[in-house]
């Protein structure tokens, strides 16, 4: 009994002990999910030297043993990243204080292992398309390269604006100031009608993106990346956090405003869980933050319904 009591007594010190070491960790303003994290992500990590060579050996030849090298290099990249995402959720079992911190981080975990396949294979067409050179990301229409596409699709560098909508929307009205603000309050339907009428006036097709194609242009979103989500009450302009890019150099993908998408499918989360709808990506100002990252496909809208916090980007395919 007496042992019972000592062995109590030190497991009560140790967890006194942790807790008031855990309430005295300065809380990190750089860190958006986590907030006591000392592992800042605000961009991509840059390609190790391993991997720089076998994208580099596989443009001088893109033979089928160069391209099981690469591959063989994403995979160990890949599974790297998972290792590191399981080591964290551990650390959290043991020090959070808060559950929903790790049940955060036990979703992220489960879609990194789930989506292990699916990443890959979006990094490897990015890792060998053609178009993934110095100033491929730089754009003089508003359109890059969707690196990873064919090579005929263009994706747009930023959401569409509200003074972009009103050339084609007759008595559409904005605030003053807010002429850089994605529009919103638009349905599907109506942006397919812009996507058509663009297409009419330039001449050419233009069209909302696939979810694919969406998270194409996005790449991985870094944790703490600088995005408007939980940081205005409201929405701000597309370029207000230029220093954040995706993967193909558009900006304004997390945050800030949904996305529409062309892909159909069922919905899971949000106010039209239940339902059958359209995919939207990158959350809004007024969302979770975990609900931005790239890989979150839970939430769609129904597209005849017009939603003050979706709005749309566009792609143009060229012949």
């Amino acid at each position: 009994m007496k042992q019972l009591s000592f062995i109590l007594s030190c497991s009560f010190l140790v967890l006194a002990a942790w807790t008031a070491g855990a309430q005295n960790r300065p809380v990190n303003p750089e860190a958006k999910i986590f907030k006591y994290s000392t592992n800042i992500e605000k961009e991509r990590p840059e390609l190790n030297e391993a991997t720089k060579r076998c994208i580099s050996a596989y443009r001088r030849d893109p033979s089928p043993e160069n391209y099981a090298a690469l591959r063989q290099q994403v995979e160990a990249n890949y599974d790297a990243v998972v290792a590191r995402k399981k080591a964290k959720l551990e650390e959290l079992r043991e020090t959070a204080r808060d559950k929903k911190l790790v049940e955060n981080m036990e979703e992220i975990v489960a879609e990194v292992v789930a989506d292990r396949e699916h990443r890959i294979a979006q990094t490897m067409a990015r890792f060998t398309d053609s178009r993934m050179r110095p100033g491929a990301r730089n754009t003089d229409d508003g359109f890059l390269p969707l690196i990873g596409a064919d090579e005929s699709v263009y994706i747009a560098y930023a959401p569409v604006t509200n003074k972009e909508y009103a050339a084609f929307k007759a008595g559409f009205s904005y605030a003053a100031g807010q002429e850089d603000y994605p529009v919103v309050n638009v349905s599907y339907n109506d942006a397919l009608a812009y996507c058509s009428w663009l297409s009419s006036s330039k001449g050419g097709t233009y069209r909302l993106p696939t979810e694919d194609e969406w998270e194409l242009g996005a790449g991985h979103m870094p944790k703490d990346a600088d995005f408007n989500c939980g940081e205005r009450n409201g929405l701000s302009p597309v370029t207000a956090y230029s220093q954040t890019r995706g993967a193909s150099g558009g900006v304004d993908y997390w945050g800030n405003c949904w996305e529409w998408t062309s892909t159909v499918r069922a919905i899971t989360d949000g106010p039209c869980a239940g339902t059958t709808g359209n995919a939207i990506k990158g959350g809004s100002w007024d969302s979770h933050r975990m609900s931005c990252r790239t890989e979150y496909r839970s939430e769609g809208r129904t597209p005849d319904s017009a939603y003050p916090n979706v709005g749309f980007r566009i792609v143009k395919i060229e012949r």
